[in-house]
């Protein structure tokens, strides 16, 4: 063996290496429960509760800062006029900086501090939010930095035009929108649409089919309606029921009519099979990955600029949605829209269940909030729903609005209208039997 031959063996090696270590610790991470105490949960949450908990003071400041930051940023960069939908959401961040001021203070109307408004929102929302994302972008880098992605990707390729009508190597964009955040997942679509590797409508299918809030937003979601202890089980079902819907809405209007002249497929390299192909994409990707620091902190930084841009909304849209809900009709219209589904899908209260579930259109915490003392059953469907819903007004409908993809508004409703009814139907028979296993409840 020549020295050059050695050294690329030495090389694939090292990576093969990493492949393994690092995607090991990034999938112990986020789904191997631990038992601390009396609490089992991941890791993930255990860090986040242990700084709230004994480091609150210097948690509290954390917070806030990236809310000013949040809500500071558009207008420094001067985007905050961009369009007319990044002028409202740019304000309601401002809105959301003073209310965490006014709530901090201890200031303002007695209705707003109601243990179920700015205390919730705060205490059990924002602050959990605001250190778990972070930390969960630290995890992150192991998942998805090494090359699990890539050979994940490759292996799934022959499903994914049969099934969800997109080309193969869309499976890396998909997953990548659902273990890291729908606004990396949504740059990534709007950079491959812009590529001509995506039609119209594969880029549409991606992007309102796939582009979901990420694992660690699903923990908080987890963490309201106390189905921690039921992680994996809730993990696995939303990711199966947000998939399923994605393969049906694929075909059925509005995504059906938008442009596709023909199919843009990759063949699999000449004289591989589709395993080491994998293999090889994983390996490739683990040579040219940065050093694990350097990930580390570009992650980090991504789940900062993340949550700065999440957690004021969450206040601002958060607290409207919760008064809206709570003393005003405003979500009665979508909700009978929803009540048909939530009746056939035989769920608790089922005019509940559709008036709460309708209140996600506006953003994806609220069923989870509006639903956090409800039955095990309707809890468990709210979490799912919540999240295979996939669009929202608070962020990411803004985010599909912003790209290239030529989507309008009407058609974003339209689809969420669709994915949260087939998500009820899909979600609430897997409630009912972990319900009756003593699995959830």
């Amino acid at each position: 063996m020549t020295d050059s031959a050695f050294a690329q063996h030495r090389s694939r090696g090292t990576a093969a290496l990493k492949l393994i270590i690092y995607s090991l610790i990034g999938i112990f991470f986020f789904f191997v429960p631990v038992t601390i105490g009396s609490k089992t949960t991941i890791l993930l949450d255990h860090a986040a509760t242990a700084i709230a908990t004994n480091f609150r003071p210097a948690a509290l400041v954390f917070v806030t800062a990236l809310i000013a930051y949040g809500a500071f940023a558009p207008f420094i960069r001067g985007t905050w006029n961009k369009n007319t939908t990044e002028t409202v959401f740019s304000l309601l961040r401002v809105l959301g900086l003073v209310l965490t001021g006014m709530y901090l203070a201890g200031i303002g109307p007695a209705a707003i501090f109601q243990p179920d408004m700015l205390p919730f929102l705060f205490d059990k929302l924002v602050l959990s939010v605001g250190l778990i994302v972070p930390i969960g972008g630290l995890a992150l880098a192991f998942l998805i930095g090494y090359g699990l992605l890539e050979l994940t990707g490759v292996i799934v390729q022959p499903i994914m035009r049969p099934i969800w009508r997109t080309p193969g190597w869309s499976a890396i964009d998909a997953v990548v929108s659902f273990v890291g955040s729908y606004s990396l997942a949504l740059l990534i679509t709007d950079r491959v649409y812009k590529e001509g590797k995506y039609t119209a409508r594969e880029a549409a299918i991606v992007a309102t089919g796939f582009s979901t809030v990420s694992a660690t937003f699903m923990i908080i979601v987890a963490k309201t309606l106390g189905l921690m202890g039921s992680w994996n089980l809730y993990f696995w079902t939303t990711l199966l029921v947000t998939f399923i819907v994605s393969a049906i809405t694929a075909r059925l209007w509005p995504l059906r009519r938008m442009d596709h002249p023909a199919d843009r497929d990759l063949p699999l390299p000449a004289g591989k099979g589709r395993l080491m192909a994998a293999v090889d994409a994983g390996i490739e990707q683990a040579q040219k990955a940065p050093g694990i620091l350097s990930l580390l902190g570009a992650t980090f930084l991504d789940g900062l600029r993340m949550a700065s841009m999440i957690l004021p909304s969450i206040m601002a849209v958060g607290l409207l949605g919760l008064l809206a809900a709570k003393y005003t009709p405003i979500f009665d219209i979508p909700g009978w829209a929803l009540y048909p589904f939530t009746w056939i899908a035989q769920l608790p209260d089922p005019m509940l269940a559709a008036r709460s579930l309708s209140s996600g259109l506006a953003e994806m915490f609220l069923p989870a909030i509006l639903l956090k003392d409800a039955d095990p059953v309707l809890k468990f469907v709210a979490a799912v729903v919540s999240v295979s819903q996939v669009l929202f007004l608070s962020a990411s409908i803004p985010c599909v609005l912003a790209t290239s993809i030529p989507l309008r508004l009407r058609d974003l409703i339209v689809i969420w209208y669709i994915r949260t009814a087939l998500s009820i139907l899909l979600a609430a028979p897997i409630a009912f039997w972990a319900a009756s296993n003593g699995w959830i409840g």
